[in-house]
């Protein structure tokens, strides 16, 4: 589908995130029940919420976790379960090291409500592989449809060590989305798994950390425009949630202008702000983010 300005349906959802929230632990026992909410829902719903738009997340939880912080953001719709998926996050000199525990069952596109398959963007954002693949199928025609695919991309062992994997359902996925947004890290640095993608989604994103992003932006079946498009310097306090804040304000400023260079621009920005607070308490608002852009020009000139 190509990026349209948005409907004039005010009944419209703005923005629909899907996947499981986490019980982020503050140190590595499971047992413990010092926890953050995350999961790339929590993020995406308050990075929408601070650009100005009305976010739905449909999750599925515990009726334990405390998801009163994310209601202030966003309609949050819970699905039934007995656990909430949990990791522990922990960071490195060489990089992340995760572990995962109790994950929640599946959600699929017979739990999607009726009054969901018309959003304006619908964001699938996986954590322990958990959106099947029948969802991507049943949104409307001027929906947005997007993905952030590492949680389709990992397995964890007895341990709950989380260890990289090929996403096996890719072929039932890609083609149903307009954009496909991942990180240099997802696929291992194997830029050849880009191709691949490519072959089935439009436009794919690749954010790399502190050097901002790659765009691949497929033309025809023989051109792709691969653009690199510069970060904002950032004074890092917590990585967490970057690339789900990215993934964010790529898609509802690509919704509102169409134009992906630009959009990536805007969504560097965006997560660079993020990162220099605690969890959610840095994500800038829509103003900020334009006000760095007008200090700071950048035009793609190929």
């Amino acid at each position: 589908m190509p990026p349209a300005l948005p409907a004039q349906n005010d009944e419209r959802v703005d923005f629909l995130a899907i996947g499981h929230v986490t019980r982020d632990l503050l140190r590595n026992d499971p047992d413990s029940n010092e926890y953050a909410l995350g999961g790339t829902v929590s993020f995406a719903a308050v990075t929408a919420q601070r650009l100005g738009y009305q976010p739905v997340v449909l999750t599925r939880a515990a009726d334990n976790v405390d998801l009163s912080f994310l209601r202030q953001h966003a309609e949050v719709i819970v699905l039934p379960s007995s656990v909430t998926t949990t990791f522990a996050n922990i960071y490195t000199d060489q990089g992340r090291v995760q572990y995962c525990y109790t994950p929640a069952r599946s959600i699929t596109a017979a739990d999607l409500p009726e009054r969901l398959h018309d959003p304006k963007i619908a964001l699938l954002g996986p954590l322990v592989g958990e959106i099947n693949a029948d969802l991507a199928a049943v949104f409307s025609d001027d929906t947005l449809i997007a993905a952030v695919p590492q949680g389709w991309m990992r397995r964890w062992d007895a341990d709950g060590l989380v260890h990289p994997i090929a996403w096996q359902s890719s072929r039932a996925i890609l083609p149903h989305l307009d954009v496909l947004i991942l990180s240099i890290e997802d696929i291992g640095g194997d830029l050849d798994q880009i191709d691949f993608f490519l072959d089935w989604t439009p436009l794919v994103i690749m954010t790399q950390y502190r050097e901002g992003c790659t765009v691949y932006w497929r033309q025809t079946n023989e051109v792709v425009l691969v653009i690199h498009v510069p970060p904002r310097s950032a004074t890092e306090v917590d990585p967490t949630g970057a690339g789900d804040t990215f993934a964010t304000a790529f898609l509802l400023h690509y919704r509102e202008t169409g134009d992906p260079l630009i959009s990536a621009r805007y969504a560097n920005i965006t997560a660079s702000f993020g990162v220099e607070g605690v969890g959610v308490a840095a994500i800038p608002t829509h103003q900020q983010v334009l006000d760095y852009m007008d200090a700071h020009p950048w035009r793609w000139s190929g």
